[in-house]
C-alpha cells in the first residue's frame, strides 16, 4: 500500500495518545491484501499493549492479535511470549483470547499444555468466549490432525457443560467436521454425539446429529450399536426429531443386510406415530426397503434430492405465480454440484436392465452441463464416457475424467479431490493445449478444493470440421493434448511458481470408437503455491 494515506495511518502509530495508536494499528490490520512487512509495525504496537497495566488495552491488543492470527499466524509468532504471560491474567476474557491466539500460532508440541490450561477456567467464561475457543480448536484440528484425540476429549467435556444454543452448535459442528475428515476419529466422535442427543433440548442440533448418524453410522464396524440411540429419539422426542430418526433408521437398513429385518420392524412401529410426516416417511421407507433393490435404495434413501434447493424454491415460487395446467417439471431445476453418495455393495442387487438406467445418467449429465452458461448452446448430449482415473490412488491429488461428446464439441469433466488435510487449493483450473485443428474454447475452474471434498473443472474443446481428423489411429500426433493443472494453494503472502517440478501426473485419456473420436490426453500438473 504505497500511498500517502497509508503513510499517514502508519505515522499515527507514533502518536502520544493510546487510543489513536490502537485505531491506527487496527486500521492497518483490517486493510485487504496487507503484507507481512506492512503488518509488522502494527503488530509491534499491539505487542507493547499486551503488557499494559490497563485491562482495556490488554483486551483490545489480544483481541486484535487474535484476528490477525486467523489470516497471518506467522506475523503474530513474535508475540507468543507476551501471550503466554496473559494466560494467567485475572481477566478471564483476556486469558481466553490469549490461549486461542496461541492455539493458532503455537507448535504442535504446545497443544497439550494449552488445552490443559484452558480447561482449568473454561467454565468461568461466557458463552461468547467459549465459542471463540471452539472455533480455535476447529482450526487446530485441520492444522494438526494427530491431535484429534486430545481435542475430541476436550470438546466432549465441553458438550456436557451448561450452555446456550450457539455454544452447543459450535461444538457439534466442530465434532462433525472431525468425524467427516478423519476416519480414525469417527467412532469416538459418533459416540460423543450419541450421548449428547440423549439429553439435547435443541431440535436443530438433534436432527443434524441424526443425519450424520445415518450417513456415517452404517459404515462403521459395529453399526448396530447406534440403533438404540436413534430409535430412542422416535420414542422420546418431538415431531421434527422423530422424522429425522426415521430417515436415519432407513439408511441403516439399506446398507446393512443383517440389520434389515430389525429395521423393518422398527419402521412398522413408526407407522403408528401421531404425526403425519413421521408416518409418511416410515411407510415410504418401509416399502422401498422391502423391495431389496440397491438402485431404489440409492435413488430414494441415499442420494435424496440431487437438484439445487434454492433453484427448486425459485422454480416452485414462479410456478405458483403463473398457474398452468401442466404439472411441475423437476427436470427444469438445475442439479446441485455435489458428489453422489457411493453405495456399498452389501445388499444383493435385483437384476435391472441397463437400458433403463443409462438414460437417467445421461439426463443427469445433460441437465448438469446445461446449467453451466458456457455449455447452454452445445445442443443435445451424444454420449458420456465412464470415469477414467488419471492419477494413482496414493497421490496427493486424485483426478478422474469424464468425456461428454456433443455434435461439434467435447467437454472434459475433471473430478478433482485434494487428499492433503493441511492444504486448501483455490481456483483449480485444467487447461488444454490442443494441436492442429482442435480448439479450446474455455476452461471453467473449481472455486476451491478443501480436504477430501471433490470439485469439478470443465474444459470445452471444439472438434475439427474435417472428419478425417477424428480417426481411430492412436499414433496420429494431431490427436494429442497436453493438460496442465494450475492449483493455487494458500500458504504465505509470497507467490512461488514450482514450474511443474512439485507433482507430475502422467496419464492417458482415450476416446475410443464408441465415443465417436480418438483423442490422446496427457496430464501434466504444475502447482503454484501461495505461502502463508
Amino acid at each position: 500500500h504505497e500511498s500517502p494515506l497509508f503513510d499517514f495511518i502508519e505515522s499515527c502509530l507514533r502518536n502520544k495518545h493510546e487510543m489513536v495508536i490502537y485505531e491506527a494499528a487496527s486500521a492497518i490490520i483490517h486493510l485487504p491484501n496487507c503484507t507481512a512487512r506492512e503488518l509488522a509495525p502494527a503488530v509491534s504496537v499491539l505487542q507493547l499493549f499486551c503488557s499494559s497495566p490497563k485491562p482495556a488495552l490488554r483486551y483490545a491488543a489480544v483481541r486484535t492479535l487474535n484476528k490477525v492470527a486467523m489470516k497471518h499466524p506467522s506475523a503474530v509468532t513474535a508475540c507468543n511470549l507476551d501471550l503466554e504471560n496473559l494466560i494467567t491474567d485475572s481477566n478471564r476474557s483476556i486469558a481466553t483470547l490469549a490461549i486461542t491466539t496461541l492455539l493458532k500460532t503455537g507448535s504442535e508440541s504446545s497443544v497439550d499444555r494449552l488445552m490443559k490450561q484452558i480447561s482449568s477456567f473454561v467454565s468461568e467464561i461466557s458463552d461468547e468466549f467459549k465459542v471463540v475457543v471452539v472455533q480455535a480448536i476447529s482450526a487446530l484440528c485441520q492444522k494438526y490432525p494427530r491431535k484429534h484425540s486430545v481435542m475430541m476429549t476436550f470438546l466432549s467435556n465441553m458438550l456436557r457443560d451448561d450452555g446456550g444454543f450457539e455454544y452447543k452448535r459450535a461444538i457439534v459442528d466442530c465434532i462433525i467436521s472431525i468425524v467427516e475428515e478423519n476416519p480414525e476419529s469417527k467412532e469416538a466422535g459418533l459416540a460423543h454425539l450419541c450421548e449428547f442427543i440423549e439429553d439435547c433440548e435443541h431440535t436443530v442440533l438433534a436432527t443434524k446429529i441424526l443425519h450424520l448418524l445415518g450417513k456415517e453410522g452404517p459404515r462403521t464396524p459395529v453399526p448396530s450399536k447406534y440403533i438404540r440411540f436413534i430409535f430412542n429419539r422416535v420414542v422420546l422426542e418431538n415431531e421434527a426429531v422423530r422424522a429425522a430418526a426415521v430417515s436415519a433408521l432407513a439408511k441403516f437398513g439399506a446398507q446393512n443386510e443383517n440389520l434389515l429385518p430389525s429395521i423393518l420392524v422398527l419402521l412398522q412401529r413408526c407407522m403408528m406415530d401421531t404425526d403425519d410426516e413421521v408416518r409418511d416417511r416410515a411407510t415410504f421407507y418401509l416399502n422401498v426397503l422391502q423391495q431389496r433393490q440397491m438402485a431404489l435404495n440409492a435413488t430414494y434413501i441415499f442420494n435424496g434430492l440431487t437438484v439445487s434447493v434454492p433453484g427448486m424454491e425459485k422454480a416452485l415460487h414462479q410456478y405458483t405465480l403463473e398457474p398452468s395446467e401442466k404439472p411441475f417439471d423437476m427436470k427444469s431445476i438445475p442439479l446441485a454440484m455435489a458428489p453422489v453418495f457411493e453405495q456399498k455393495a452389501e445388499i444383493t442387487l435385483v437384476a435391472t436392465k441397463p437400458e433403463k438406467l443409462a438414460p437417467s445418467r445421461q439426463d443427469i449429465f445433460q441437465e448438469q452441463l446445461a446449467a453451466v452458461p458456457e455449455f447452454m448452446n452445445l445442443g443435445p448430449l451424444f454420449k458420456s464416457s465412464e470415469p477414467v482415473q488419471l492419477t494413482e490412488a496414493e497421490t496427493e491429488y486424485f483426478v478422474r475424467c469424464i468425456k461428454h461428446m456433443f455434435t461439434h464439441h467435447i467437454v472434459f469433466q475433471f473430478d478433482c479431490t485434494n487428499t492433503l488435510n493441511d492444504q486448501l487449493l483455490e481456483k483449480v483450473t485444467v487447461q488444454v493445449e490442443p494441436s492442429d485443428s482442435f480448439e479450446v474454447l474455455c476452461c471453467i475452474p473449481a472455486p476451491s478444493l478443501t480436504y477430501n471434498q471433490p470439485g469439478i473443472c470443465y474444459t470445452l474443446v471444439r472438434l475439427p470440421d474435417d472428419d478425417s481428423t477424428a480417426g481411430t489411429n492412436p499414433r496420429k500426433e494431431r490427436n494429442t493434448f497436453m493438460i496442465k493443472n494450475a492449483l493455487p494453494l494458500e500458504l504465505l503472502n509470497v507467490w512461488i511458481n514450482v514450474e511443474g517440478s512439485r507433482i507430475w501426473f502422467f496419464s492417458r485419456i482415450k476416446c475410443n470408437d464408441s465415443d465417436g473420436i480418438f483423442i490422446l490426453v496427457k496430464l501434466i500438473t504444475a502447482v503454484e503455491i501461495l505461502i502463508l
